[in-house]
């Protein structure tokens, strides 16, 4: 606790506090002396005098500072007779977070997370003295992202999660470290489990990544892995519904509806969408199954709500550690706020605390937006005029737009203290309801300006960047290779190779609709729900002669299976994930599955051997050292090295690797390696390899491979987009908490879920319309018309409409045509009830 670590040193006047004191040549330090000791008993004595004796109950009991350091230096009795002070408790300050007066310490560390990290000053001391109490501001929660974390940094229990309350004791906890699949960031954290079931998840320091800190749906969306509706048992259509069958009889059924599909109609009848949110084994196996195997080339892991694979792929890639020593940030995506958390925490430090220079580019503010020194504003599907216009600048351009100039002297006053480093463009899809070609042609002019742009994705589908690595999208294969390129040296492993580049999945979804494509597998996700133009995935699923689906819960899409098998999810398989940097992270099994699940990557394998090509892989340090040795990003990356590098390793390690080689062979339990990415993770019995031991060089010898592939930074021809004969431009983006299955299987994230979708729209635009905020209007695009309450928002600018597509239907997916390159809307009212906003 605060100043237990007292000392005195010579030459100094009074003890210093040795946390925070320099270490001096010559210093002469005493730890243990009379006055250091009246101290310490001093100081634990105050902050005894209110603290309850709630040891027994209390949900810090076994992991309290308070208590470890009353034990070790408290004195043995209290001299306090008076009263305690007495506060009602629990009192929730927010959804997910109770508040115990009584125990509180005013140690200020929630307070100051919230204001200084978060950005949320949500939570504040209030009264004097003895009356001193955490507070919220009247009538307004901790409505933070990032609650959770309060009660994970908070010594004494004063704040508790409620997910976790009187649920177990630590030391009755089983832990398994691992990386988060809520998004495609990859933060680092603790499992914790008891009696086989999942309890609370702890950020662990990170300091590549995360920090330590996790948003609230990483921290409390591990509850859904119990929900009651999963699925446990194989499912085959029947008698007009879907029943139980066992794993044989479903795979035998699986497998004679490819082998039809493929007789008589050859592999370009079968297509693949999703894989993104499994394990990067599940994507490789279901790859070369796919492409090995059954020789289709038609597959991604992307639902028309990323970008072009050749971009993700082949852009130069920045760091999340990059954005601390960037010249300069610029935002040309999504919210992140909303979509990837914790990287918004990342990137707001380094604009709040380290001074780097922040632009956002986008039709309407963010959570950055209030940092940003300059805010570059257009209509939805037309960035390229703002960004040539910046691209400019930042290269030099002797002239200073005004609305650049506060940004082009941040940068100058950067310079002084930072004169290299790059620009580190955060490159996504800011709304899925305009093509991504926008984007991507933007992307080019700062990639060509010459500013030593770099790009960190902000894809946000949890393992989007390892299903495209390991070859779930058309034109790649394993590796970031093309097919042209890795074709014949995989050839030598694999039993064929498609020769023609594939469909992506519009072009799957529209060619199913269409009755060409006669079999989709769906790799654990519902094309009804996620894919941008729905009434285009009702069509392709209506039309298509058979579905086979790998999934953990029922959907709209699963009811026109022929076969779903159910598959283990995010802590009952091991394996490994890529996040947005490339960086492979290990993944830990903390529980055994309920039923009868099985891991993606071994149906796979089982569907295979009945097609008669047998994928010998038995178990996923097997996948992985295949991965390794056939993948030419992967080289280095196998079993032992994912398995010891606590940080993860980004690709692709070949170039370095002397420098990986000696850094592990020189670990041993006493002395770690000075690289934060090659830190070894503790054993941990079954999730570590060898008994604990170090290996002694895990990293091959980069041996002859294709050269990785590289975007050649050309944009697309640009679309016309349509004339603007309706009068706002929708721009579609997902919140935090929406109807995905994290959220809404989730108890604790339930209750702030928001499923009804709402038309958002700038308060001058409700006064144009002459309707109440509320109000239901009728929305119609070119695709359809639907019906939705009318809510002012200030973040949204004139001319345009937000509607979040994470939600149910009707919404943004009714009124999205993929064929278009945007989405115009008319607003017509209609004389109905107001409809307050939930």
């Amino acid at each position: 606790m605060c100043r237990m670590c007292l000392v005195e040193v010579e030459g100094m006047r009074g003890l210093q506090i040795s946390c925070a004191t320099p270490v001096v040549e010559g210093m002469v330090v005493t730890t243990q002396s009379p006055d250091v000791k009246e101290a310490q008993d001093g100081v634990l004595e105050f902050l005894l005098i209110n603290h309850p004796l709630d040891c027994p109950v209390c949900d810090r009991g076994g992991e309290c500072p308070l208590q470890d350091q009353t034990l070790a230096f408290g004195p043995g009795e209290s001299r306090f007779v008076e009263e305690k002070r007495h506060f009602e408790k629990p009192i929730p300050i927010s959804d997910l977070v109770l508040l115990d007066r009584e125990r509180c310490i005013q140690c200020g560390r929630c307070t100051r997370f919230a204001a200084e990290v978060a950005g949320d000053p949500l939570i504040d001391f209030g009264g004097r003295g003895s009356s001193t109490e955490v507070i919220t501001y009247p009538g307004a929660p901790f409505s933070s992202n990032f609650s959770g974390n309060v009660v994970q940094i908070c010594p004494v229990g004063a704040l508790t999660a409620r997910s976790y309350r009187f649920k177990a004791r630590p030391w009755d906890l089983s832990a398994v470290e691992t990386s988060c699949q809520s998004c495609s960031v990859g933060c680092r954290g603790v499992l914790d489990s008891a009696s086989n079931r999942l309890v609370r998840f702890l950020g662990v320091d990170s300091e590549p990544v995360n920090h330590g800190w996790l948003c609230d749906k990483g921290r409390y969306g591990y509850e859904w892995v119990h929900a009651k509706d999963r699925l446990n048992i194989p499912l085959v259509a029947r008698g007009g519904g879907l029943v139980p069958e066992s794993w044989p009889q479903a795979l035998e059924l699986a497998t004679s509806v490819i082998r039809d599909v493929f007789d008589k109609h050859g592999a370009k009848a079968i297509g693949v969408l999703g894989g993104a949110q499994g394990t990067n084994e599940d994507a490789y196996a279901w790859a070369r199954l796919a492409k090995g195997v059954i020789g289709t080339d038609n597959v991604d892991a992307q639902l028309g709500d990323g970008l072009p694979a050749e971009v993700v792929i082949g852009m130069e890639r920045a760091t999340i550690a990059d954005l601390d020593s960037a010249r300069a940030i610029v935002l040309l995506g999504p919210d992140l706020k909303e979509e990837l958390p914790v990287l918004y925490l990342r990137v707001r430090r380094a604009a709040v605390d380290l001074g780097v220079p922040l632009v956002d580019i986008g039709a309407s503010n963010t959570g950055l937006t209030p940092y940003a020194q300059a805010v570059l504003r257009h209509l939805p599907g037309d960035p390229e005029a703002v960004t040539e216009k910046l691209a400019a600048a930042l290269a030099g351009q002797p002239t200073r737009p005004d609305e650049l100039r506060p940004l082009l002297e941040a940068i100058d006053k950067r310079a002084l203290i930072q004169k290299e480093g790059p620009v580190v463009v955060v490159l996504g899809r800011s709304s899925v309801a305009e093509a991504a070609d926008a984007t991507v042609r933007a992307a080019a002019i700062l990639a060509q300006a010459g500013i030593s742009a770099k790009f960190l994705s902000a894809l946000p589908t949890a393992n989007v960047h390892g299903a495209l690595d390991l070859g779930l999208a058309p034109g790649f294969l394993p590796g970031r290779v093309t097919l042209a390129a890795g074709r014949d040296e995989l050839a030598k492993t694999w039993a064929r190779v498609p020769e023609e580049q594939g469909l992506g999945a519009a072009e799957i979804l529209a060619s199913a609709a269409r009755g060409e494509i006669k079999l989709l597998v769906l790799l654990n996700c519902d094309p009804i729900a996620d894919f941008p133009d729905g009434q285009l995935a009702k069509d392709a699923l209506k039309n298509v002669e058979h579905v086979i689906s790998l999934n953990s819960f029922t959907n709209e899409s699963m009811r026109h299976a022929d076969v779903v098998f159910p598959i283990t999810v995010w802590g009952e398989q091991r394996g490994s994930i890529s996040n947005i940097e490339g960086r492979v992270s290990r993944l830990g099994r903390k529980i055994t599955p309920d039923g009868s699940t099985m891991e993606p990557w071994r149906i796979a394998t089982e569907l295979a051997a009945r097609l008669g090509h047998e994928i010998d892989l038995e178990s996923f340090t097997e996948v992985q050292d295949e991965i390794a040795q056939v993948a030419p990003a992967f080289v280095g990356v196998d079993s032992k090295l994912i398995s010891w590098a606590r940080d993860g390793a980004v690709l692709p390690v070949a170039d370095h690797a002397a420098e990986i080689t000696l850094a592990l062979s020189s670990l041993d339990q006493n002395k770690r390696s000075a690289g934060v990415s090659w830190e070894p993770i503790p054993t941990s019995g079954e999730d570590t390899p060898d008994n604990g031991a170090v290996p002694p060089a895990v990293i091959s010898p980069p041996r002859p491979a294709q050269a990785l592939y590289s975007w050649a930074k050309q944009a697309p021809e640009r679309t016309a987009a349509l004339a603007d004969s309706y009068s706002l431009r929708l721009v579609a983006s997902r919140t935090l908490y929406g109807n995905d299955l994290i959220t809404t299987q989730s108890p604790s994230l339930a209750r702030l879920a928001t499923v009804t979708a709402q038309l958002r729209v700038n308060e001058r635009e409700r006064d144009r319309l002459g309707v109440a905020d509320g109000e239901v209007v009728r929305v119609i695009s070119s695709r359809s018309s639907i019906e939705l309450p009318l809510v002012v928002d200030p973040n949204v600018p004139e001319r345009v409409a937000l509607v979040a597509t994470n939600r149910d239907a009707p919404g943004a997916s009714d009124l999205v045509d993929s064929n278009e390159s945007v989405t115009d809307l008319r607003i017509e009212t209609l004389s109905r009830p107001v409809i307050k906003e939930s």
